[in-house]
This record gives structure tokens, sequence and C-alpha cells, in this order.
């Protein structure tokens, strides 16, 4: 992969380790999709401390509103300035940049129910969260609700881990899992749906008209921007 980060043009990068045994188990991993999974969450950049799953993000971002840059460019430029954005939980190394947008308005959860978000309709023109939606109990209800607070021709940008060989599914009947750390538990990181190569059917059963699929180091970096 010979690319400069997308959030701030660096050049240099890390490979970090973030995936551990009892997870891979839970998930049925095989040695690829470890590996892919963890150049997802683990391959950084040295600069700005952006790992593959937030640049395949502010690609995406970026992309939908048709800016030419670096993210940190971007979230004080013109294309950013006349935008109202929600950012649902913080969208890993991103938050700090989307804070400086004039629009931006922060939500997190338990303040924030991702299927009951207290906004009337057609209030934002972006929504972005990342690597959230597996931990909604109904991540259909969440992607209506995002539908719901967008104007007409708003965005839903967001990352969710893929495993690209297989369909989706629940975990409702499978034993708990938890991403965050395997020293620490938070009840806010159980896991509820593991995404598959049929995630992009998601928003359109939401309601969204499109849904535009954003790669950066397939399969590793991918992101959907959701169009209403």
């Amino acid at each position: 992969m010979n690319q400069n980060c997308t959030v701030c043009g660096g050049t240099e990068f890390r490979n970090d380790k973030v995936l551990w045994s009892k997870l891979s188990q839970e998930w049925e991993l095989n040695e690829h999709e470890i590996d892919y999974i963890d150049r997802q969450q683990g391959r950084c950049c040295t600069g700005c401390g952006s790992n593959l799953r937030s640049q395949v993000l502010a690609l995406a971002i970026m992309k939908s509103v048709g800016y030419l840059g670096v993210f940190e460019e971007f979230v004080s430029s013109p294309a950013a300035g006349g935008l109202s954005v929600f950012e649902i939980n913080e969208a890993g190394s991103l938050h700090p940049f989307l804070n400086r947008m004039p629009g931006h308005h922060f939500g997190s959860y338990p303040w924030y129910d991702m299927m009951r978000l207290d906004f009337p309709p057609c209030h934002f023109d972006l929504v972005i969260h990342s690597d959230t939606l597996e931990h909604v109990d109904d991540p259909l209800r969440g992607l209506e609700e995002c539908c719901r607070v967008l104007k007409h021709g708003g965005l839903c940008t967001y990352t969710v881990p893929v495993i690209v060989g297989r369909m989706t599914r629940g975990r409702d009947r499978l034993a708990p899992s938890y991403h965050g750390t395997p020293d620490g538990v938070k009840k806010d990181y159980l896991v509820h749906t593991e995404f598959g190569s049929d995630a992009w059917t998601l928003p359109i059963r939401a309601g969204f008209k499109s849904v535009a699929i954003h790669v950066l180091d397939y399969p590793s970096g991918i992101a959907f921007a959701a169009l209403k």
C-alpha cells in the first residue's frame, strides 16, 4: 500500500496487532481475515495516529462532497463550512478534526441512543459514525433514525467491521462477544451484529435511495456513504 494518509497527508505508518485470540475465535476468523482486520484497526499514520478505518472514513466524507485534499484541511474549507454535521460517538481520530467544523454536533452513548435520536426530521446534512452500528441492538432501526434526521440529499457516512467472505449474522444466539480490549469489558462494546458482504443492503432497507462503497486497501478499509 503506497498511499499518503488521507487525514494529514503523512507518508509513514506503523502496523500494530489489535485482535486477540479469544475475539478471533468468537468471530470464527481464519488467518486471512485476522490479517486484514488487524490492518483495518492497527495500520496507523505515525503523524496523526489515524488508523486505516479512520482514513477510509475521511476519504468517504471528502469524496461525498467532491473535496480533493486531506481531511485536516477539509474541515476548515468552504466545502465543510456550510454543513450541519452530527457525529455519533467519537469517529476514531477524526473526532478532533470534525470538532473544528462550525456546524458540528457531537453525541455519544448513553446520552444519545442511535435508535431514538432526539432531533426533528430533516435536520442534518451529514451523519457520521465509525464502528458503532455493530453495537446497536437493532442496526436497521439505527440507520432508519440516521435517515430520518438527515435532510433530503443528505449523507450518512460510516464504517463497520466487514468480513467480506461471508454474509451478515446476528450474535443473539452466540456467546457474548465484546470489542474494546481483552482485559476490559464494557457493556456498550457488546457486539450484536457481525457484518458481511451484504452489509451494503442495510442502508437501502433503512430508506436511503443509494449507497456508495469507498475502499482503501481492500478488504481492510471499507466505508459506506448512504444518500437520502
